[in-house]
């Protein structure tokens, strides 16, 4: 099923997502984790593309396996880094010929080199591709607090306004820990003109260590009440990982009360994770 027609039923979509191994042979560990997850039944399941484009075919057989093994809808990512017109058209055939329908399209990390492929240099581009050359729903990504390579909001929301016009069916966010700022976020989007449907990501934090790497990676912005729950809970893991999958619910609960109806969480791979929100959340998303 295209990810556009399921953002167009009249109901609340929770959807998730994985990535990759980082080696071959860990490929079934990942899928069994995926297995578990598919079992909560999400609106679809995400792969990411893994650094640098190096684990594509790892992506590709992980979206087979949820599109076909798990009989969940899939949605694969691709990147501009490590992808040149040639590997995409054949990664898009692949999908299609196991009935994978969804890609994500991505610019993705660029090396320190600066050595990659350069067909595509944005995503607007890689998306016009897919778009033009199969059958596909296309995403982007958005980045609520901005990209980290924009200049300013306002010149991020003109980048999502060209990829809108290049074809994209659906963004989904990058992950955020203050609603505040995502709302805000939206209200710039529409004052723009933008209509896509937005995906909104939740990241649960389950440990005090997750939180450093995220906040040097992303440069997200931690709201205080969640700083005190990781000083207070941080070195106890049992407790970080129940305080931080309330907090990731909390988000969701506020979310859905002011009229957010696609939520995705990003679950690293953890399914007990992604059962324990699904839980909390079962008389609220049905």
């Amino acid at each position: 099923m295209k990810i556009a027609d399921i953002l167009k039923q009249d109901k609340i979509s929770l959807s998730l997502e994985v990535f990759p191994p980082k080696k071959w042979e860990n490929i079934e560990s990942t899928e069994r984790a995926v297995t578990e997850m598919a079992r909560l039944s999400p609106s679809f399941i995400s792969v990411t593309y893994g650094a640098g484009g190096g684990t594509s075919a790892y992506t590709t057989r992980i979206a087979k396996h949820i599109q076909n093994g798990c009989g969940v809808t899939a949605l694969s990512h691709m990147t501009c880094v490590g992808t040149d017109r040639e590997k995409a058209l054949g990664l898009m055939e692949e999908l299609s010929e196991n009935g994978v329908e969804n890609i994500l399209a991505l610019r993705g990390d660029i090396p320190e080199s600066g050595d990659y492929k350069k067909d595509f240099r944005y995503a607007c581009e890689l998306a016009s591709f897919i778009k033009s050359h199969g059958d596909f729903c296309v995403g982007g990504a958005c980045y609520p607090e901005g990209h980290p390579d924009a200049p300013s909001i306002a010149k991020d929301i003109d980048a999502l306004k060209i990829k809108e016009e290049s074809g994209v069916d659906f963004f989904t966010t990058q992950m955020f820990f203050d609603n505040n700022i995502y709302y805000c976020f939206l209200n710039k989007l529409y004052q723009k003109g933008v209509k896509t449907p937005v995906i909104t990501g939740i990241m649960p934090i389950t440990n005090a260590s997750q939180l450093k790497r995220i906040i040097s990676l992303s440069g997200s912005i931690i709201p205080t009440r969640f700083l005190a729950i990781v000083e207070k809970f941080g070195d106890d893991p049992a407790s970080m990982r129940q305080a931080g999958i309330l907090y990731a619910c909390d988000q969701i609960v506020d979310l859905i009360a002011n009229g957010v109806h696609n939520v995705h969480i990003y679950t690293m791979n953890k399914p007990e994770v992604a059962e324990a929100i699904v839980r909390n959340l079962s008389e609220i998303v049905k």
